[in-house]
């Protein structure tokens, strides 16, 4: 077979798996299914060999960039202005967390620091899947632990606030983006080239993705493009080159290694979850919301989940949404720069 048939027949099981993912109710489908689908193909089918072309990777990681500064809105602001200060606390606290449980995976199984650690990031996972190669992590093992922190939270979030807070959950979790707009279309492409260009003209890590989610962010804050999503075929189709870039770089070796780090993983996930609603506990206190709203505001993922189990409980989703987007950006923005001068402060000691 050749690349020419390859890729569409590629692309065509991707987007069948991705919809059969989509009716499971697992969040980000395409990413989800891109990465099964690609693992399978570098696995069981020997020719041809596919890789995702450079430019495909860098406009999915534009893209996904510009998804998540739309995050940042003035409303959001809002809602924690009064409580900024135990909600940086939280945010920062957090990701004290997410780099102990990093090293004490790293130290506890044969994985690298970067790579642990990156697999610990709580929250973010397309971006921090799309940049961790180029911070020097395997970006295959980082997706299989960000999927299983997400996979976890979303079967848990629901069954935790009704069981442990006495909330009645359900509804939908979709996000309602528009499947395509001339606006939304005009502001992925737009906002993405000039996150590009301003990336790399200061020369900033994981460029792609932060540098249109930083343009875009800045907008998004001032108003300018209030109301515009990214539409969902370009949302999907990011997804979907992100987890293709990396299921399809699979090898049975670094599968093993997989496999053999998911039992370790998922205590430090579980220990992550704890500390996070510890977390949450300790923000209800201090901003004066309900137990519930400060548990589903520190979970460490899971947005979508997260934001549907809100919205479903009666709970405040303004305020819950308002902390996860700001901690999000805090993680993207302050994990990998500190994740990679530990890497090397460790390297340069031994």
């Amino acid at each position: 077979m050749s690349p020419a048939l390859g890729w569409p027949l590629l692309l065509i099981v991707t987007a069948a798996a991705s919809a059969a993912v989509g009716v499971a109710g697992i969040p980000g489908p395409a990413l989800f299914a891109a990465l099964v689908v690609g693992v399978g193909w570098a696995l069981l089918v020997s020719r041809p060999k596919l890789d995702l072309p450079g430019p495909a990777f860098t406009a999915a990681q534009a893209v996904i960039g510009v998804e998540i500064g739309l995050y940042l809105q003035f409303d959001t602001l809002r809602a924690v202005s009064h409580d900024w200060l135990p909600v940086a606390i939280v945010s920062l606290l957090t990701l004290v967390v997410t780099l102990l449980a990093g090293l004490a995976l790293a130290r506890a199984t044969d994985l690298d620091a970067t790579t642990a650690s990156l697999g610990m990031v709580a929250g973010g996972a397309s971006g921090i899947v799309a940049i961790s190669d180029e911070l020097g992590a395997d970006d295959r093992l980082v997706a299989v632990m960000q999927y299983l922190r997400l996979l976890v939270i979303v079967m848990l979030t629901p069954v935790l606030a009704s069981v442990v807070f006495g909330a009645t959950t359900g509804g939908d979790g979709g996000d309602g983006n528009a499947l395509m707009s001339l606006d939304g279309l005009a502001l992925t492409v737009a906002g993405g080239a000039a996150g590009l260009l301003v990336a790399r003209l200061i020369r900033l890590p994981g460029g792609a993705l932060l540098g249109p989610m930083l343009v875009v962010g800045a907008l998004a804050l001032t108003g300018v493009v209030g109301g515009i999503e990214v539409p969902e075929v370009l949302r999907q189709l990011g997804f979907a080159a992100i987890g293709l870039q990396v299921g399809l770089r699979f090898t049975p070796e670094s599968l093993r290694q997989a496999r053999e780090t998911l039992a370790p993983a998922l205590g430090a996930i579980v220990g992550l979850i704890v500390v996070c609603a510890a977390l949450g506990a300790l923000l209800s206190v201090l901003a004066d919301v309900s137990a519930l709203d400060g548990y589903l505001a520190t979970t460490p993922g899971g947005l979508y989940a997260v934001l549907a189990t809100a919205v479903a409980s009666g709970s405040n989703a303004t305020f819950v949404l308002a902390v996860q987007s700001l901690r999000l950006f805090v993680m993207l923005l302050a994990a990998p720069p500190i994740i990679r001068r530990l890497a090397r402060a460790r390297a340069n000691v031994s």
